[in-house]
């Protein structure tokens, strides 16, 4: 008998023909999902000329506190080994500055063309205060982060470029419904929140999450059958690539933080302090999860420092993307 979210699958997917866009848009975080998203289009025959890849930086381009430093350059690798051109976004002032916002506007969006460089946005809007960590919540009003770092940027790039008027577009992103209750009832298909097709403008843009009943293990197939370097942080024990201090994190993925990047993590305890309010639902202090966890056995010793040296480096990346029989399941993979 099959479950409700394969029935929706079926009755979302009923509507869509896949071949019928002009163009196919992958939100590509560099985690295994988008990847996934990615490499189901090329296997669907989409041509690697109709994809673009749009990655967003989290931590804007001032800023190193929540991201990966290598992540940048690692999605930019797979663009050019699998010849599909890539977009990057930010918000001004990244993750930090607006957990910082006091007495301030959200601060603009920047997103890159085909013809450049844009910005939109910061000049309007509430001037509130945040100062507070997003939380472990399905609402995006407290979960503020995916809204105001990825969501409101792509919806922004989608809605501010004319090249997406009078043609189709899909944008397909990775959640999947075995992640959690909230995004086992996402719909599978449907039209993008930026969608205007009924207007003069006639921006056609539907929204596809491919891999939405696809199992863990399901994802890391595909990956292997491309035999594509997945990203450092799963190979360190990670079971999530972005972002790096995600709010969502185990104590053992804080634990390993702190191993890796004493520094960085070390703020982030301070902030905590400082605001009076815990990422934790039980409200722990990292202090106190960092001190009774331990790091991921794939993070520790000798063999591990190359990959961690590799994951910390904001230099360009180095390393083969197509590994071929040479692939390996990484440690922070649930498969």
């Amino acid at each position: 008998m099959r479950s409700n979210v394969e029935e929706k699958i079926q009755l979302s997917l009923f509507s869509l023909n896949l071949d019928s866009y002009d163009r196919y848009i992958v939100a590509f975080s560099g985690g295994k999902d988008s990847l996934a998203c990615l490499l189901y289009l090329l296997e669907q025959g989409i041509k690697p000329s109709q994809i673009e890849l749009w990655h967003h930086l989290v931590d804007g381009q001032d800023s190193t506190l929540f991201d990966w430093p290598c992540t940048e350059s690692y999605c930019r690798a797979v663009s050019e080994a699998l010849d599909i051109p890539i977009y990057m976004s930010w918000r001004v002032g990244g993750f930090e500055g607006e957990l910082l916002k006091q007495e301030s506007r959200t601060q603009a969006i920047c997103f890159e063309t085909p013809a450049g460089l844009s910005q939109v946005g910061g000049t309007r809007g509430k001037i509130s205060t945040r100062r507070r960590y997003p939380q472990q919540s399905a609402s995006l009003m407290t979960r503020w982060c995916s809204g105001c770092l990825k969501i409101d940027v792509s919806r922004a790039a989608l809605c501010n470029q004319s090249r997406f008027e009078h043609n189709r577009t899909l944008f397909l992103s990775g959640e999947r419904a075995e992640e959690s209750a909230a995004r086992s009832g996402y719909e599978v298909f449907e039209p993008h929140e930026s969608d205007l097709r009924s207007s003069k403008k006639c921006r056609h843009i539907d929204r596809y999450r491919p891999v939405h009943c696809w199992s863990e293990k399901q994802i890391w197939r595909i990956i292997q059958r491309w035999g594509i370097n997945p990203h450092p942080a799963y190979q360190l024990g990670f079971s999530r690539c972005s972002c790096r201090a995600c709010i969502f994190n185990q104590d053992e993925a804080w634990a390993t933080l702190a191993l890796l990047d004493s520094e960085g993590t070390e703020r982030h305890c301070q902030l905590e302090d400082e605001f009076g309010w815990r990422i934790d639902r039980k409200g722990r202090s990292l202090r106190e999860r960092i001190a009774r966890a331990k790091p991921f056995p794939a993070s520790v010793g000798a063999e591990a420092q190359s990959i961690i040296d590799r994951a910390l480096s904001f230099e360009v990346w180095n390393q083969p993307i197509k590994l071929g029989s040479l692939w390996r399941l990484p440690a922070g993979a649930n498969a």
